[in-house]
This record gives C-alpha cells, sequence and structure tokens, in this order.
C-alpha cells in the first residue's frame, strides 16, 4: 500500500518580502515559518525548502543504510546523519552533502563503505533528488 504524507504553505506577499507558513498536515508536528531571507541569508528563526528536503535526506539516509545493514546481519547502536543543501539563487538546489558516523559492532571498514555508498544510491529521497550532487562523508567510530 503506497503511503502518502501531506504538508501545506500559506505564502502572502511577493517572493522578496513576503512570507509564510508550512504546516506538516500528516503527523501535525507543527507549522513553520518561511522567507526568502531564511532561503538566502539567515535562518533567523524560520525554516526553507532546502532545510526541510536536508531533514527529509538526512532522515532517509539513516533508515535506508540501517536497514541495509541490517539485510547483511549488522545491528547499528548508533547513526548520524546531517544533511547540507545547498541552494543558488537563480540556478536552484545544486547538491545535498551527507556526512554519517556511526557505532556498528562486528563491521569492517570495507563493509562499511560499500554499505554506506549503497544507502546513499538506494534512499528514496536520493532517488528523488537524482537531478543534484549527492556526495557522502561516512565515518565508522568506536
Amino acid at each position: 500500500m503506497a503511503a502518502v504524507r501531506t504538508a501545506h504553505t500559506v505564502w502572502n506577499g511577493n517572493l522578496m518580502e513576503g512570507s509564510g507558513n508550512t504546516t506538516l498536515d500528516s503527523s501535525g508536528l507543527g507549522t513553520f515559518d518561511v522567507t526568502w531571507k531564511a532561503r538566502t541569508e539567515q535562518a533567523g528563526g524560520k525554516t526553507s525548502p532546502e532545510e526541510l528536503i536536508a531533514a527529509a535526506h538526512s532522515a532517509c539516509f539513516s533508515m535506508a543504510f540501517s536497514h541495509a545493514l541490517a539485510g547483511a546481519g549488522y545491528t547499528p547502536e548508533e547513526v548520524q546523519t546531517k544533511a547540507d543543501v545547498t541552494f543558488v539563487p537563480g540556478t536552484g538546489i545544486t547538491g545535498s552533502h551527507l556526512t554519517m558516523s556511526a557505532r556498528i559492532p562486528g563491521i569492517s571498514e570495507e563493509e562499511f563503505r560499500r554499505i554506506s555508498e549503497e544507502a546513499k544510491t538506494g534512499c528514496p529521497v536520493s532517488g528523488a533528488l537524482s537531478s543534484i550532487d549527492i556526495t557522502l562523508d561516512a565515518t565508522l567510530t568506536a
């Protein structure tokens, strides 16, 4: 069965001076203010489409990586993933850089690298972002 998740945004005014808010409808977790300034300058307590994409990408990669580890017989103690999504005004979203560290008992560095790369390309959000450059720095911690 397909899952559908919903969010909506209400925008007021023009792009540069206007503002809006994005509500996470499916989860009911909240409403977040969005502005052009938050997208191109300092966030100032507001979010942007790129930050929301970064949240989705870091969560999706962590889940895909944990799933791939389970398929190979490993259970991570912890996976920490950060996504830095780059937006260039006039060009658009140009990349997502994942930085991940994980504690995984019994895994070799080689197996860790292989599974990390598989998760990077296998993550559904990575698939949705396939038109941009996606990079990964992965660190196996003790």
